[in-house]
């Protein structure tokens, strides 16, 4: 493993790319930021609204929102923009009480809001099948996240549909990647977290095409025909995510009193019992959690130096979601022994290596770390 001289992040997090000079592509991407003329992307974005505005037959936008900071932010900024919005929220089965909170304010910041709930009986067989083939327990939440939205968009007709930030932008992506306005098919394939997959690849004799309905989005000729846009609304104001908590809290969003639930941030992840599993299932496939990501984010803004972030992984240890697995484990009605021989099947073999009794990662950034 090769890790970035500017932050943590080792090349093997899907689409980094660390070039000669030591540097990652996200690290690099984020450097353009400090050339980016942000008062002309805000007279952008007012364009975005005007042509919004002017195809609308009702609701200008649709908002994909979880009710999370950012997605908050996005109402926020939506709002003030004089958007008239339909927020959507594909409703996950491990919603938490503080996640309901936090979307119900959302909601009653001043937008119309669909909560789309797909049956769980589906979902179960559905995460199951996903984790037993990729070992990862999101695709059926990415694949819901994309295709519901744009498919309620060409129903109601709606001309825009406004996302928050760009993946590609933050976590490292090709040049053409990063802009403000794609989200084809080969975006989703790369940066859609769903292995490249389509709701008809899953197709089985477990899951018929009509129990996989609402993971089917429109056709990308669909969307153009109807005239639907999607952006990215970091392409238009600097995301960051301290900038964007700030905002949400200034309008009601409320963290998590008990601390991180996942990574290094209080009020991230907290609206979803098992999205702490797809991230620490990174640690098995890839050599690092969701900490790696969040700290690399704060380096980035100058709000910490590489040692210090080191030091933040090094006191942290171990980060297994004990309590979240266990409840995933029931929901999907196995065991947590199962769960485990599951994740097994998917450490990578190229990077760990096995002593007597104890794996390990090869190069690891910390030396003296306690494996356990």
């Amino acid at each position: 493993m090769r890790y970035c001289a500017t932050c943590i992040l080792p090349d093997t997090r899907p689409n980094l790319v660390i070039g000669p000079n030591g540097k990652c592509n996200a690290c690099e991407s984020h450097v353009t930021k400090r050339n980016i003329d942000w008062s002309e992307r805000r007279a952008a974005f007012e364009s975005v609204v005007s042509h919004a505005k002017s195809r609308s037959k009702g609701y200008d936008c649709l908002i994909p929102v979880s009710g999370g900071k950012d997605s908050t932010w996005q109402v926020v900024k939506c709002l003030e923009a004089g958007l008239n919005p339909l927020a959507v929220t594909w409703k996950t089965p491990g919603r938490t009480a503080i996640g309901q909170r936090n979307l119900d304010n959302l909601v009653s910041l001043g937008v119309d809001h669909i909560d789309y709930q797909i049956n769980p009986v589906v979902e179960r067989k559905f995460i199951y099948d996903s984790f037993v083939r990729f070992g990862s327990t999101a695709i059926p939440m990415h694949t819901a996240i994309f295709a519901i939205p744009a498919k309620i968009a060409v129903r109601f007709q709606i001309p825009l549909i406004v996302w928050g930030e760009n993946s590609a932008f933050e976590y490292g992506g090709r040049e053409e990647e990063r802009t403000g306005f794609s989200l084809n098919r080969e975006w989703l394939s790369r940066h859609g977290v769903t292995h490249g997959m389509t709701a008809k690849d899953w197709i089985s004799d477990r899951l018929t095409a009509a129990e996989l309905t609402p993971y089917f989005g429109p056709e990308e000729s669909e969307l153009e025909s109807a005239g639907i846009s999607a952006v990215f609304l970091g392409y238009y104001f600097e995301w960051d995510p301290e900038k964007t908590r700030a905002v949400a809290l200034s309008h009601g969003f409320t963290a998590d009193s008990h601390g991180p639930r996942t990574g290094l941030y209080d009020y991230a992840d907290i609206d979803d019992d098992f999205i702490s599993i797809h991230h620490w299932l990174k640690w098995y496939k890839f050599g690092f959690t969701r900490l790696f990501d969040n700290l690399s984010l704060e380096i980035r803004n100058g709000r910490i130096s590489r040692d210090e972030a080191i030091a933040v992984v090094r006191a942290r240890g171990n980060e297994t979601p004990v309590a979240d697995i266990e409840k995933l484990c029931s929901f999907l009605g196995i065991g947590v022994a199962r769960f485990f021989e599951i994740s097994e099947g998917f450490r990578n073999h190229e990077i760990w290596f096995e002593e007597p009794g104890t794996w390990k990662i090869r190069d690891f950034l910390i030396p003296e770390w306690e494996w356990i």
